[in-house]
């Protein structure tokens, strides 16, 4: 196997023309140098110096492999710089905030193998459905559902193809006539969401012919996603959500789709920061991880459908 330290001392022994005086610059013995040469050859197969008892020269074939081994030794020491560096600025804490769903069903499992990956990093994360003020407050970045509505923040995608999905629990379905379109879902106890103080009961779908928006009615409204979920889940109601947080409870059968999928409203997930200096090594290994994470989740799905 080529040794690294053996490859340097071809490339120094080529420049310095001699292996003593190789052998000098370095403190060690010209013995060293040139068994160092010699393993190398023998990895090689074939001669890389002419050698002689007064002093040695580059071959052919070592005149020709000298700019490949340079080239390798570079490589190879920057990709021990790319590792030292992206080991060292995994440190410190990362500040983030996501939704109460996503959250705790989807991303603190997430995280529990992120940090386990990275020990030296410590996170403190918030759970919340409130849209945090990222300027303002202590976050280096938050994730979210939906188009950004201030054009000053930056955005990556994590999961970008995301939509809403209108579900409902075996149970219900056992008690109630599913909705085969949006307009039946007036007649229906849909469960709400509040958001700024508002309920959102205007619910939104891309039919084949075009926009549909509908205003619901229902007997439950949170302003925590999670806690609209969790009621669906006992088959209270109706629940219009991400699909990205409702998917394992369709997959294990809990939840069942009322609606086919491309008739939901567009939900993207991003990760969103104040500007784009906090793309830092911390935040870019998060953000590769949840891509990662949201990506076989998707395509655990599509297995199951296999």
């Amino acid at each position: 196997m080529m040794r690294l330290e053996d490859l340097q001392l071809f490339v120094q022994a080529a420049d310095a023309g001699n292996f003593s005086r190789v052998a000098r610059q370095l403190n060690i013995t010209p013995a060293f140098v040139s068994g160092a040469i010699l393993r190398l050859e023998k990895s090689l197969g074939v001669r890389l110096f002419i050698r002689n008892t007064r002093n040695q020269r580059l071959s052919d074939e070592g005149a020709r492999y000298l700019p490949h081994a340079r080239l390798m030794i570079t490589a190879m020491q920057q990709g021990e710089q790319s590792l030292r560096a992206a080991e060292s600025s995994l440190r410190g804490t990362l500040r983030l905030s996501a939704p109460s769903d996503f959250g705790r069903n989807l991303l603190l499992p997430w995280l529990d193998e992120f940090l386990a990956q990275h020990p030296q990093l410590t996170v403190q994360l918030r759970i919340s459905d409130r849209s945090v003020d990222l300027v303002s407050e202590p976050l280096d970045v938050a994730i979210r559902y939906g188009q950004l509505s201030d054009s000053s923040l930056v955005a990556w995608a994590l999961a970008p193809e995301i939509r809403r999905t209108l579900c409902a629990a075996p149970d219900w379905l056992l008690r109630h006539t599913p909705p085969r379109n949006p307009e039946d879902l007036m007649e229906h106890n849909c469960l709400g969401y509040v958001w700024r103080e508002q309920a959102y009961q205007r619910w939104r779908f891309l039919l084949p012919d075009g926009e549909k928006v509908v205003s619901v009615r229902g007997d439950r409204f949170s302003d925590d996603a999670d806690v609209v979920r969790r009621w669906a889940l006992s088959g209270q109601g109706l629940v219009y959500k991400s699909r990205l947080d409702l998917l394992p409870d369709i997959m294990a059968g809990r939840l069942v789709e009322l609606f086919p999928p491309e008739w939901g409203e567009p939900a993207p997930l991003q990760l969103v920061a104040a500007h784009r200096a906090q793309l830092t090594p911390a935040v870019q290994q998060l953000k590769n991880w949840l891509q990662q994470q949201c990506a076989q989740l998707l395509h655990s799905e599509n297995q199951g459908m296999d």
